[in-house]
């Protein structure tokens, strides 16, 4: 069985019964799992994770699509997290007995099909890019979504598919195909969001930081403290650990501290198995050791 994990993303955190029914269409279906569900007030903004036979997938997505068109008007849309559509990003993700250019053409046919059904503007990203441009999505999201509706009129940023003018309620998406990231957030205890602004700009790559590193600054204002937003988009070569004691050592400069962390998302087992060698001072540790690791080994 081909395998792989999908993170739909849309842009309603807040509202628990428009998520309910916006998920509730990818609850109980066959060839894949809903494996979670996680809404966020402050970033109001929602991530699930599917995973399973891509092929499966499709129908059911689209159907999702189709309730953020019909729940979410972006229009009214306020929260910390960027966002260019009602469904803002669609990702596949190899897993297991799939190559990533499998991954890419299905991100290709289910991004023709939103833009068919819907009319949405699709941008293809990462592993699915047309154009060097486009491969990061930060550079495609720029200006958001209410940039994007000049924006998409610029030749150099017509959609992959669609014409070039945005959904008038539900914006763009973006549909790709990318190895496992980490969405990892760092708490600091204050409410400065400068401060987390410019460990932010410390860390990540493109402003000289660390590689595999994408970062920014959100304010969590209900529990008044600001966070260190990331996503790590190769783990193996740089590792939560590496990352979470440079963001604590930068945080010292500024008389701040690092009060907690938070996976968005999953994570690859292995992932956690480098933090515990690094923190407990193990020798050789891997998932191997782990017992409940071959448990579910023998379920596959």
């Amino acid at each position: 069985m081909k395998v792989v994990q999908c993170v739909p993303n849309f842009s309603d955190g807040c509202n628990l019964e428009t998520v309910e029914k916006i998920v509730s269409v990818l609850r109980n279906q066959p060839g894949f799992k809903l494996l979670s569900v996680e809404p966020d007030a402050s970033y109001n903004r929602t991530v699930v994770t599917l995973l399973g036979d891509p092929e499966a997938m499709i129908e059911p997505l689209l159907a999702m699509v189709e309730k953020t068109i019909e729940l979410i008007d972006l229009n009214h849309h306020q929260g910390e997290h960027p966002r260019m559509g009602a469904i803002d990003v669609i990702p596949f993700v190899p897993i297991q007995n799939i190559k990533m250019k499998e991954c890419v053409s299905y991100a290709k046919r289910l991004g023709q099909a939103l833009y068919e059904r819907f009319g949405l503007p699709v941008f293809l990203y990462e592993e699915a890019a047309t154009d060097e441009q486009r491969v990061n999505l930060a550079d495609i999201r720029k200006g958001e979504f209410e940039g994007m509706k000049t924006k998409i009129k610029n030749p150099l940023w017509h959609p992959d598919f669609g014409k070039p003018e945005i959904h008038p309620t539900a914006g763009a998406v973006a549909v790709g195909a990318r190895m496992p990231l980490i969405a990892y957030n760092i708490s600091l205890n204050t409410d400065n969001k400068e401060i987390a602004q410019n460990i932010a700009k410390t860390i990540r790559h493109s402003s000289g930081g660390l590689r595999y590193i994408k970062a920014g600054a959100v304010e969590i204002k209900e529990k008044g403290i600001v966070q260190v937003t990331m996503n790590i988009t190769n783990y193996q070569k740089n590792s939560i650990y590496r990352v979470f004691e440079m963001v604590k050592m930068e945080a010292t400069r500024y008389g701040v501290s690092v009060i907690g962390s938070e996976i968005v998302g999953m994570i690859p087992l292995e992932a956690l198995t480098q933090s515990m060698e690094y923190y407990l001072g193990l020798s050789n540790l891997s998932v191997d050791k782990v017992l409940e690791y071959h448990l579910i080994k023998k379920d596959e």
